[in-house]
């Protein structure tokens, strides 16, 4: 677990909050992030559909992406948070979230930062080259895998992110990621939807993110992204 991976509480004000599931690639990020949209019922955001198509053909072609390709695709993904954010409206958006500046950026103005919640999906190098390695649907080689990790700032106590180990012990298997999404439910003490799918489209309801206390697991398999 990285520094700063306690399981202390993480406010999320007394408003709907938006979860931004980070990690470098290969972390699950999709796969967690799609599970706890269904089980919540909340809008759900893919941080990577919103990339220019320039960005994606430089990934593509095993290029790594600068600050300056990042800038304008965190711009996006910040709007899509503060759209929900203004609105009262629960969501959960993927997103590398590599450096505290861009988690900063993603966070927006002080009067919603409270209600964006980070939650970082930790594992190791060799972990993650496997998943990546076995991943046919994504643009992102695994070559640069070494290049998002070298950029990779880990969330400080300050930030408030919480860290969820996504690597299994050592020698057996991953954790599944129905698990993980069931420790973010239970550690933020969200509510799930009455009849909720593990996998499905959102469905209306009032889910509600009540008083943050640190809780426990669930779970179902997946090809983790």
């Amino acid at each position: 677990m990285p520094p700063g991976g306690t399981a202390r509480a993480v406010p999320a004000g007394s408003q709907q909050p938006v979860l931004v599931v980070m990690g470098v690639s290969g972390s699950g990020k999709s796969t967690v992030a799609a599970l706890l949209a269904g089980q919540l019922g909340w809008d759900l955001g893919e941080g990577d559909d919103l990339h220019p198509d320039e960005n994606v053909q430089k990934m593509a072609a095993g290029h790594p992406l600068t600050d300056e390709d990042r800038w304008p695709w965190l711009e996006t993904v910040a709007s899509w948070i503060a759209e929900h954010t203004m609105a009262g409206v629960p969501g959960i958006i993927t997103c590398s979230a590599l450096k505290h500046s861009y988690r900063n950026v993603l966070r927006g103005s002080s009067s919603a930062a409270n209600r964006v919640v980070f939650v970082f999906l930790h594992a190791g190098r060799d972990r993650l080259a496997r998943r990546m390695a076995t991943r046919t649907d994504h643009f992102m080689p695994a070559a640069l895998l070494d290049s998002q990790l070298s950029s990779l700032q880990l969330p400080t106590p300050d930030e408030d992110v919480l860290i969820v180990e996504a690597a299994g012990p050592p020698g057996g298997p991953d954790r599944r990621p129905a698990e993980l999404a069931a420790e973010v439910i239970g550690r933020l003490g969200l509510r799930p939807e009455a009849g909720s799918s593990a996998l499905g489209a959102p469905s209306p309801g009032t889910s509600t993110a009540a008083a943050h206390t640190a809780s426990a697991p669930s779970d179902e398999t997946g090809d983790p992204t």
